[in-house]
């Protein structure tokens, strides 16, 4: 079971949204790449409030996330797309009811 994990907050700038929306779809392949990402998601959760979660089954993989390429691109599109900082949490992992489970 994974332990780890990034809770993303991001609230797009007004009449961002679309634009927001791309980018995070535009990620999909570069999480794919990650061999320590277990799972990830990006979400709408409102109008313009967005999140990512992803999971991982060791610090190190977290880490080398935080290091890769979404990050980077996270908070090189940041100060255009987000109408403040994205808020980053690292959660642990409790419990969970994996695929299959």
């Amino acid at each position: 079971m994974d332990k780890f994990a990034l809770w993303a907050q991001l609230e797009a700038k007004p009449g961002k949204e679309q634009e927001v929306e791309a980018f995070l779809k535009s990620a999909q392949p570069l999480a794919v790449s990650e061999a320590g990402t277990t799972t990830w998601y990006a979400l709408k959760i409102g109008p313009s409030k967005y999140g990512i979660f992803d999971t991982f089954a060791d610090e190190n993989g977290r880490n080398a996330h935080l290091n890769g390429e979404i990050a980077k691109a996270l908070f090189a599109k940041a100060e255009e797309l987000f109408a403040k900082a994205p808020e980053i949490d690292k959660p642990e992992i409790l419990a969970a009811k994996a695929p299959g489970a």
